[in-house]
């Protein structure tokens, strides 16, 4: 597989990874469509390896998502511009101090968000906890599954 065609699932995956974050957007079928289009290309043992894994890791989610709370954003009263900012620090963080930035960079983008809103610590820990609530565990859960499929993704062609 060439670099440019590399870079286009990349980009497929990193849109995934967004659509996440934006309802109605199906981010988890964009990052797995990404990964069946990469190991169809790239015919090895890794990338099938890759492709099986993630196959199993998101229909797992899929399993998991009715025991989570539903999205409700409007409820958290945090708003969409900050659970956005979350969603963007989870994945840059998840790729700054692997797998365990993915949450602390989603959490942590979220109180400083909601601290600069509304003036003190004990109200955007407040609000911390209405998002986390609301959204945050079911977008946390979901994104998450798609990090780390990213980052088999990315380990198998930087490594594989």
């Amino acid at each position: 597989m060439g670099v440019w065609q590399l870079l286009a699932v990349g980009l497929v995956m990193f849109l995934g990874l967004v659509g996440v974050l934006v309802p109605g957007v199906p981010g988890q079928a964009i990052v797995w469509a990404a990964v069946l289009w990469w190991a169809l290309t790239d015919v090895t043992p890794v990338a099938w390896g890759v492709l099986i894994g993630a196959t199993a890791l998101l229909l797992l989610n899929q399993a998991l998502k009715p025991l989570l709370p539903p999205r409700r954003p409007h409820e958290s009263g945090a708003p969409r511009r900050t659970l956005v900012l979350g969603g963007i620090g989870g994945i840059v963080g998840f790729f700054v101090v692997p797998v365990v930035g993915g949450i602390a960079g989603y959490v942590g983008v979220i109180y400083g968000a909601e601290r600069m809103r509304l003036g003190s610590h004990g109200a955007g820990w407040a609000s911390v906890r209405s998002v986390m609530r609301a959204t945050g565990w079911s977008v946390l859960v979901e994104l998450f599954a798609c990090l780390l499929v990213t980052g088999a993704w990315l380990g198998a062609v930087v490594w594989g």
